[in-house]
């Protein structure tokens, strides 16, 4: 056989090889993080709640998602295992070390432009309403003498 037949075979080969290392990796990764939790550890599950541990099982932990309020989650479920700063600041809200490098953002956008003492104002490009002191079936200059519109019959 010639190696340019080979070559598509090997490449394939190669790519599922590398694919199959890199899914092993996060899965190792993955089963290293769920093994450093502690009872008192705060987690986030794979669905998003945060909660305490209270007990871990071989399969199974326990998990504290209100005070009094205990659950048994499996342990592949526990999608981070989170540090003591970070559970307190997402879960209690506690800022005390936070500091924020982004600017606050207004409630209303009249505060966002500045407005010169010297501006001129803008046109209003509006419809405006017909003055009322003008009678309306009097013909304007604009129009036909015989005070037929076009497309009126016997218009000219």
């Amino acid at each position: 056989m010639n190696i340019v037949t080979l070559l598509p075979f090997i490449v394939l080969i190669g790519a599922m090889f590398l694919m199959t290392r890199s899914a092993k990796k996060k899965q190792q990764a993955a089963a290293q993080m769920r093994d450093h939790m502690t009872p008192g550890t705060g987690v986030r599950t794979i669905g998003g709640m945060y909660a305490t541990v209270k007990e871990i099982g071989d399969d199974t932990v326990t998990l504290e998602v209100a005070p009094g309020v205990h659950a048994i989650f499996a342990k592949n479920s526990i999608g981070a295992v989170l540090d003591d700063a970070e559970y307190n600041r997402i879960v209690h809200g506690a800022t005390d070390d936070l500091t924020i490098d982004t600017p606050v953002v207004p409630d209303d956008a009249s505060s966002l432009t500045e407005k010169d003492a010297d501006e001129t104002p803008k046109l209003d490009l509006g419809k405006k309403d017909e003055p009322k002191d003008e009678p309306k079936d009097e013909p304007k200059g604009d129009e036909p003498k015989d005070g037929k519109a076009d497309g009126e019959p016997g218009a000219k």
